[in-house]
Order: C-alpha cells, then structure tokens, then sequence
C-alpha cells in the first residue's frame, strides 16, 4: 500500500533524512520518500506487517510529528502556497519583533567600540554589571520569540538525530551560557574589588552575538520560504483554476451548487466566460473553448454534442450543457495536479548523494565544533573566549539547508514549468533520465501521424471533374463499414458534396465494392479488383502506382466499365512532426520510427519526416522486444507512443512518453504524458530536463563548495596565514545567504521557454489550404472578469476573428483566419469602452 503522511518539524535535509531513515526501519516498510519542500512524506508498506500508527510512531521517535492528511473531495482544497505565505508571514514577524529588541542590544553592546555616541551611564564603570545585565534582558525576548530553535533542535539532539536546529541551537546557547558566566564574574569582581576581572569579563559578553544570531537566521529563514513559497507557483495556479461552484440542472430547475457537490451523471449548465467544473461529455449546445490551462494549446478547441470537455477549461462564446463523467479526484485538474505533486516530492537518482551527506552532515559539525574550540583552547593557553568564538562560528555557518534544497526546488520549479506547457512529468527519475536520453523510439500511428486516414490526392480521368469523381466514391463508400471510406466521407462531407443512393451494394474481401448508381454499375477498389473486371486503367494505373511508392493506399473508381478516376488516402503526418525529428537530431539524439505498417508505407512516411532508422511490420507485442534490443547495444531509450497499445514498450523504455493523452492524464505506463499530441513537446520536455539537471548541479556545487570552505574558515584554519577569524555573526549572515541562492538559482528555471522555431506573436500555421495568424493586443480599462467576457465578445463579433483575453496581463491573443486590419481591431474594442495600447 502506498500512503501519503504530512510531517512537521523538518527545517533541513538533515531531518528528512533522519526521518526517513526512522522509517526505513520500521518492519513492512518498502519504501519512503520525504519531501522537504512541502513537509510530507510517502511511504509504501505492506499492511498484514505494518500500519499508519507504527510508521507515525517511528516518526514521533525520531523527534518530529506525523499525521495522515485529511481527505478531500476536491483537489483544489490543499493549499501548499498559503501554507508557505503562513509560514513566511510568521517569520516576518518573528524577525521585524526581533530587530526591536536586537538594534538597542547591538547599539549597547558594540557603541563604544564603533565611536557611536552614548550616554555617559554607559561609560560609568559603576554601571558595568547594570549595562551587561540589560543586555541579557533584551537577548531574552529574542531568544523567546526564536524558541522555535530551542524546542526542534535540543527535541532532535535528544533523539540523536540533529539537525539544523540543533547547530542554531547550541550556538546561541553556548554564547548566552558564556554571557551569564560572565555576568557571575562581573559581579563577583565587583563584590571583591577585583576590577580587572571586571573590566576582563565586561568586554567577553556574547548576548549580541546570540541575538545577532537567531535574528540573522530567522530574517535568512524567511527570505528562503518566500523564495520556496515561489517554486510552487505551477501548482497553485493549477488549484486556482477550479471554479467553487458550477449552475446544475436538478429537476428541470437550474441550481448553483458548490463544486464538491455535483455528481456523476449531473447536467451542468456553462455559460459564456464561465469555467468548467468538473469533466464531461456535452449534450446539447456548441461553443469554442480554450484548453490552454491544460494543454497549453493556445487556440480554443470547438466543442458540440458528443465531445468531451474537461475541468478548468473556459467557454469562449456559445451556451451548452454537459453530463458530468468524473468529478472531484478524478478530474482531468486533479489528476495534473496529482502528478505535478507526486514528482515534485519524488526524488531524483542525483539527489541521493545529498542526502548521504546530509544524514550524517550535523553529527560531523558538532564533532568538528569541539574538536576546534578544544585546539583553540590548547593554542591560547586557556583562551575561552576566542575558543567559544570558533566553536560557535564553526555551528552557525554550518548549512545542511542548501544541501537539502538543491534538488528539490529545481525539481519542483521544472516539473511545474513542464505542466504549464502541456508536459505532466510523473517522477524526479524521469526528469533526471530524459536528459540523458540518446536514442528516441517513436511510433508512427498517432504520434508522428494524425493516426486517422486522410484524402491526400483526387485524380479524375479526362471529362471527370473532381466533385463528380468524389459524389460517386462517397456514394458508393457509404455503406461500407472500411477506415479508409470514412476518410472520403468526410472530404466530401469538408466540399459540401450531395451523395446519391446506391442499390445491390455488395462488399468484395480483400478487393473493394461494388453496386448501382442510377442504374449504373460502378466499383470501388485496389488495381487488382479493377483488372479482373477488365477495365482499362490507362495513365491512372501508373499514378497510382506513384502514389502507392510514396506511401499512400490508392483507391480505384469505374462507371459503366470505365475509370473514372483515383482517390489517394493516407495517414498524413503531423505537421509539427518533421521539425520534432529534425530538433530531436539537432540534440545528438537517434529517431528510430517504429510501425506495423507495411515496410513501403513505412519507409516513404521516414522519408518525408527525415527519420534514418525505420522498423517496419512489428507487432505491438514485439515493440517492448525492440526497446530492448536497443537498451541492450547499450543506448538510453525513450520510446514515445499513445500510451495504450504500446504500454508494454513504454514500461520497457528507460523514459516512456504518453502522446496524444487528452483528457485522460492518468496512463499508468508512461513517465511523461504531453497533453497537446505535439511531438515537439517531447522535444521540450527534454531541453527541459537538461535545463533542470544543469541546475542541480549547479546547486550542489554551490552547496558544498559553500560548506567546504565556509567550515575551515569558521574554525580558524587559515588564522596563522590571514589573521582571520569568521565572527559567529558573519558566520549567521552567511548560512542564511546560501539557502536563499540555492533557491533564487532553482528560480531562473521559471524562464524557461519552449524553442519551436516560431515567435507566438507572428505564428502562421498552414492546414489544408487555410492560413491562420496570430496578433497580440495590449488593452488598457479592464478590470474584472465582466470587463474580459466584454471584450471578448465585441472582438469574436468580428468575422475571420478568434480572441482570448487574459485579465491579469492586460492582452487579447487574436487568430484570424485571414487578413483584417489592425484598425477593424481597434476600433471594436474601442467602441466597447476599453483602450488599445498597442498590436503585434
């Protein structure tokens, strides 16, 4: 069983460390993973050995809190951000309230020693003990307003599973201990008269330095939940698409209900503007809507009885009503969202070595930390003070933070920036891998083909003209139940071609059909089926023969014995496909295109794509057994298929991405899913990995070369050569600085775009003849959704125009479908009352 557990208490990677080790241990348990970032944990177990209460149990052992998460009907409940924006909140304050106490404790305690002016009480050598002694009284607010420090860090000590805490904890501590010692000291002194024991201890005070301290790593503290707070913006915006409450038919009558509420077999009614509640297939109505949310697609998709519409998506224009087929945790939404969490919170085959280190990163500190007060107390004779100083320095700066952080924001900020584009990446091993992938399998039906057969070519004989030769095939292909007559059907249906009734229809295997039109006997059928008939095929017969060289099934028409014509169908290939192919070969990457076609069909589909390697006449059983082969000539393999009749090559492959997806996210088989069947999101999805991978190491790098030289100064190495000795406050600053870069360098990968060669502001695509661009215009006086529905509608009203609006950017992306002027644009949304800045 695999259970999901929230756990408090983990500040570094010291302590998912420990925790998972904890559980580790405990019997049944197969497998844990612990998330850091967002304070939960996953473990596997089996349930006839284990349960919930012995796995929290060794939690609570190990010094932290475990609890099973609530339930939730709806998945856009849990919100990690606000529970960042919580915690960055708190620490806001507990830093703000810190700094009052800390500006007169530095002020008092360092004044004298920076020439800033100060009353003469605090000069007055009868006052030492009252001046030392207000010092401890404004540590202590800061020391309880930080408790938090004391509490985790001394818990985790006893437990002997330290972590960050713990280093904060000892370090302050130790400096406020050697304070009071020194305050006995002031007051003995003065009681006896030893005034130089006096003046000694009344300059060894550490209160500043303890304040200094937990002010500095709280004020680091909160700056890195911010920044963290950051990395999760993918998923919050996710969640934030989920409407609170969706219009449900109920006896006729239309009732708005919360969202949690609507059931399966529900009638939901959507209106203009309004977002999708829950997934399901429309029932009556049409409308264009914009799947941008979930595919990335950027031009809406027409929807109408019968097709499916998925949560989160928006209505653009037209009135429909759909029956709910999956709500609550099985939304397509909720499934993303799923999946954006799940390979957030897993971890990458990298980050293992951090964790290693980090297991046993504090124990080593604190066994350092002595071992460099006690070499300073030896070499200065006794100094206390300057070993404390070490002691403490060597504690503070110490940072298993940014260890712990380096994997896990790049990985969450990656596999975000991937569900923005379109591409669900299921695991952090999936990233990892893609990166490193050297030879891609594709299958060719659905993923490099639009996986549906296509009229390509209409060749009439002399005296025929095409709209005759395509009434007689559609006519004569209607009854008939063969995928390639649906293709004619719908290019005749795409002309507006009328069709004739046929009579004695009669189907021949292998060869075509045949029957009357008018009185008139007409076939339809390969070159074989016309040659037994004894019609003469002429010039046709050798087109066809091209045509079927190329790739393509050529169907032969005759009337009354004669020809009249060919009708070439095929399975036309995507038009992103060649520049995927192109782009995956740029890489350094191998494309091997895997059919069971026939191997001439297949060979002229890899030449028209550019693919070199093509494996034709496989069985979708035999496809895992090529995977296989490859990996075992020692290559990286990716196979790329629809996710259904090629799972098992997809289970095989060391990444398998799922194309063509839709609506349904949740394919089992596959890494990665990309939600646009758009080959080139493959292509992404790897540049992307290579993105986030560079950036871990780029983290790591930063954290441990922090580390390697931070700890030999804290401790004093290099004093004999430099004269430098790391103060416990420079120390604070410091370890508080790592984290934060870690994360703002994880941040960068929020800049990552897709390359696919075109500008969104200038994109031309060409299907079938019909040429679409894109124009962006900047719009000044909207300011609620009203505003945006408004303009929408005055910017739709004008023909050849489809326009999304995005209130929060301020912009209208218009398609046209041919050329209108830019003024015809403005002047729409001028006369609905809003101003145009610019247009691109």
């Amino acid at each position: 069983m695999k259970q999901k557990f929230d756990v408090t208490g983990m500040t570094c990677a010291a302590c998912s460390a420990h925790v998972e080790k904890a559980v580790c241990k405990v019997a049944g348990v197969d497998q844990v993973n612990v998330n850091l970032l967002g304070n939960s944990m996953v473990v596997e177990y089996n349930e006839e050995t284990t349960d919930a209460g012995q796995i929290i149990h060794a939690v609570e052992e190990a010094g932290y809190g475990a609890a099973l998460p609530e339930s939730r009907k709806q998945a856009a409940q849990p919100r990690q951000a606000n529970v960042m924006e919580e915690e960055a909140a708190g620490m806001k304050r507990r830093f703000l309230t810190s700094l009052i106490f800390l500006v007169p404790l530095f002020y008092i305690a360092m004044g004298h020693m920076m020439g800033w002016p100060l009353p003469a009480f605090f000069h007055d050598p009868g006052n030492v003990f009252v001046v030392a002694f207000i010092q401890f009284l404004l540590t202590l607010p800061i020391m309880y307003i930080n408790d938090r420090y004391y509490r985790v860090g001394f818990k985790t000590l006893w437990h002997r599973s330290p972590n960050m805490d713990s280093l904060i904890a000892l370090g302050s501590a130790a400096a406020v201990v050697y304070g009071i010692a020194a305050l006995f000291q002031i007051a003995w002194g003065l009681g006896h008269g030893d005034l130089a024991r006096v003046d000694q201890w009344s300059m060894d005070l550490y209160f500043e330095s303890a304040g200094m301290i937990l002010t500095l790593i709280t004020l680091g503290k909160w700056l890195e939940t911010r920044s963290k707070g950051k990395t999760s913006q993918a998923i919050t915006r996710l969640m934030d698409l989920a409407p609170k409450t969706a219009s449900v038919l109920r006896d006729g009558v239309e009732v708005e209900i919360p969202v949690e509420e609507v059931a399966v077999g529900d009638l939901v009614v959507v209106r203009p503007g309004g977002r999708i509640p829950v997934d399901g297939v429309v029932t009556e109505g049409a409308s264009s809507v914009d799947e941008s949310a979930l595919t990335g697609e950027s031009l809406p998709a027409e929807k109408g009885p019968g097709d499916k519409v998925a949560a989160a998506s928006i209505n653009k224009s037209g009135f429909f009503t759909f029956r709910a087929t999956r709500v609550g945790e099985d939304t397509t939404l909720a499934q993303m969202i799923r999946l954006v969490e799940e390979a957030s919170a897993s971890k990458a085959p990298i980050a293992k070595l951090a964790d290693k280190v980090a297991g046993i990163f504090v124990p080593t500190v604190i066994v350092i930390a002595l071992v460099t007060a006690v070499v300073w107390l030896i070499a200065t004779g006794g100094d206390v003070t300057r070993a404390l100083t070490a002691g403490v320095a060597v504690l503070v700066i110490s940072c298993p933070c940014a260890l712990g952080l380096a994997t896990p924001v790049a990985i969450m900020v990656g596999t975000g920036k991937g569900a923005e584009n379109g591409i669900l990446i299921k695991s952090a091993e999936a990233l990892e891998t893609l990166h490193a992938i050297q030879t891609v399998v594709v299958d060719k039906t659905g993923t490099l083909t639009q996986g549906k057969p296509s009229v390509t070519h209409c060749l009439p004989a002399e005296g025929v003209t095409e709209e005759e030769l395509l009434c007689v095939a559609a006519s004569l292909e209607k009854p008939s139940e063969h995928p390639l007559a649906e293709a004619i059907l719908n290019e005749a249906e795409e002309r507006n071609i009328p069709l004739a009734p046929i009579q004695d229809f009669e189907a021949v295997s292998g060869r075509g059909v045949r029957g009357s039109l008018h009185g008139t006997a007409v076939l339809a059928g390969n070159r074989a089926m016309l040659e037994e008939a004894g019609i003469a095929l002429g010039a046709l017969g050798d087109k066809g023969e091209a045509l079927a060289q190329d790739g393509k099934t050529p169907l032969y028409f005759a009337e009354d014995g004669k020809m009249l014509g060919v009708v070439a169908v095929a399975d036309t290939p995507k038009a992103t496909s060649a520049e995927a192919v192109r782009q995956f070969q740029a890489l350094g990457i191998d494309v091997v295109m895997l059919t069971g076609d026939n191997q001439r069909t297949a060979q002229a589909v890899g030449k028209a794509l550019g693919v070199s390697r093509v494996i034709a006449e496989v069985l979708p059983q035999d496809k895992e057994r090529v995977v296989a082969q490859l990996q075992a000539d020692g290559k990286r393999v990716a196979m790329i298929g629809d996710g259904i009749n090629d799972a098992p090559a997809l289970a095989r492959a060391d990444v398998g991405m799922a194309i063509g997806a839709g609506t349904d996210v949740a394919i089992e088989s596959a890494d990665v899913v990309l939600m646009k069947s758009d080959l080139l999101d493959a292509v992404t999805a790897v540049r992307l990995s290579k993105k986030v991978i560079r950036n871990i190491k780029e983290n790591l790098f930063w954290a441990f070369i922090y580390n390697i030289i931070g700890i030999p100064l804290a401790a004093g190495v290099w004093f004999p050569i430099t004269g430098w000795q790391l103060s416990p406050m420079f120390g604070a600053a410091a370890m508080s600085l790592s984290s934060v870069c870690v994360v703002s360098n994880a941040l960068r990968l929020k800049f990552f775009r897709p390359s696919h060669g075109e500008e969104p502001e200038a994109q031309i695509e060409t299907q079938k003849g019909t040429s679409t661009m894109t124009k962006t215009m900047t719009i000044n006086g909207m300011m609620c959704a009203h505003c945006q529905a408004h303009v929408e509608k005055a910017l739709n009203a004008i023909d050849g125009v489809t326009a999304v609006v995005d209130l929060e950017a301020k912009t209208a992306t218009v398609t046209l479908t041919h050329d209108v002027a830019d003024d015809v644009l403005k002047n729409a949304v001028t006369e609905a009352g809003y101003e145009v800045v610019s247009i691109q």
